[in-house]
């Protein structure tokens, strides 16, 4: 029993994060990539969130205005988050059609405010930190030209301060699997920095838990198909420091898990080749933390019972080394380690502060990304 425990368990790390990516790149080359054609431009209100933004969201307004969009086709929207400085002022002096205050509510209400004023039949959202493409909104609502399409994510490029994170290697791994899950039964997640919904198909959720990652799967529950768009680029400042990334994602991670426990994520109200990418790239992905644990505990109790476990326990000791050198060394396989444990560690911290303290509905600004 201790055997088949271990193997199920180290077969399930290795499927979620190397078996399931293949899986969908051999599938992905049976179906046609999708294709949207060009249509006229509907009306675009771009909703900018933000809470004391008062050194950024002058720039934000400066690339939303200078993009590559019929000016009469947008509409650009700012709605301060109980702001303590002057991020409201900057905001009206630097171009936004309309800025509302608000009482300090979090980022999802913040938002629900701004699209209830919204006036664009698509709804596009951004965070204050960002830099679009010229032609990432005209990219980004294309996929709209398909009346199935509720929901579209863009690329987000994170652009390397002077320290050593490694979240452009994972970003680069994450985006590619999303690529192919679009071309199949639908992306699972989205970003923060670039994404739009039609009007008609936006969600009201529940403020602790989001829209990058509540939104996808509510939209597929709704009839709509939630899609990534490659060519809809931006940009934003990352983490300086893997350190920094992970304090980033335990944060994320205790909005994560209410978001699977109780926000629906588990209902088997899916097709069933999106079913299979959620509990594929989500639920196992979460879960990783816990199966490292079963798989380290039952190696070390199989040790002694064949050769074979000698060597898996071995790798598994190399990870966490590589992972402990990575602190103190620059060697890139060293960082990669580390970065991997960290991230996977910042679930289980996540499932912890959760059950521990809750989650609220404010939002933190992650350090060194302004």
């Amino acid at each position: 029993m201790l055997a088949v425990v271990f193997w199920l368990a180290a077969a399930l790390i290795v499927y979620t994060h190397v078996g399931y990516p293949l899986l969908l790149l051999a599938v992905s080359r049976l179906k046609r990539r999708p294709r949207f054609p060009r249509a006229a431009l509907p009306t675009v209100s771009v909703i900018v969130a933000a809470r004391d933004e008062e050194d950024v969201i002058a720039k934000r307004l400066h690339n939303l205005c200078s993009l590559n969009y019929p000016r009469q086709l947008l509409e650009i929207i700012v709605v301060s988050d109980g702001s303590s400085d002057a991020t409201a002022a900057r905001a009206s002096a630097g171009g936004a059609d309309l800025v509302l205050e608000c009482p300090h509510r979090g980022k999802v209400r913040t938002q629900d405010a701004g699209v209830e004023r919204a006036s664009g039949e698509v709804v596009a959202f951004t965070d204050a930190n960002v830099t679009w493409a010229p032609d990432a909104l005209t990219e980004l609502v294309r996929p709209f030209s398909d009346p199935k399409v509720g929901y579209a994510c863009g690329t987000v490029r994170f652009v390397r301060g002077d320290g050593t994170n490694e979240e452009g290697a994972y970003w680069r791994y994450e985006t590619a699997i999303r690529a192919l899950e679009s071309r199949l039964g639908g992306i699972t997640a989205g970003n923060g920095a670039i994404y739009a919904t039609r009007r008609a198909a936006y969600v009201v959720v529940d403020p602790r838990m989001g829209h990058d990652l509540s939104f996808p799967f509510n939209m597929v529950k709704r009839g709509w198909r939630p899609v990534h768009v490659a060519s809809a680029r931006a940009e934003e400042k990352m983490v300086p420091t893997v350190e920094g990334e992970f304090r980033r994602k335990r944060r994320m991670m205790s909005h994560t898990w209410p978001i699977l426990v109780r926000g629906g994520m588990l209902s088997l109200r899916y097709p069933p080749l999106y079913a299979f990418e959620l509990l594929s790239h989500r639920v196992l992905r979460y879960l990783t933390p816990f199966l490292h644990l079963v798989a380290l505990g039952t190696n070390i109790a199989l040790i002694g019972r064949g050769a074979v476990y000698a060597v898996t326990l071995g790798l598994q000791v190399a990870l966490l080394v590589a992972a402990a050198l990575g602190g103190v060394m620059r060697f890139r396989p060293f960082k990669i380690a580390e970065y991997y444990v960290l991230v996977t560690l910042s679930s289980a911290a996540g499932l912890f502060d959760w059950i521990v303290a809750g989650t609220p509905a404010g939002w933190t600004r992650a350090e060194g990304t302004r």
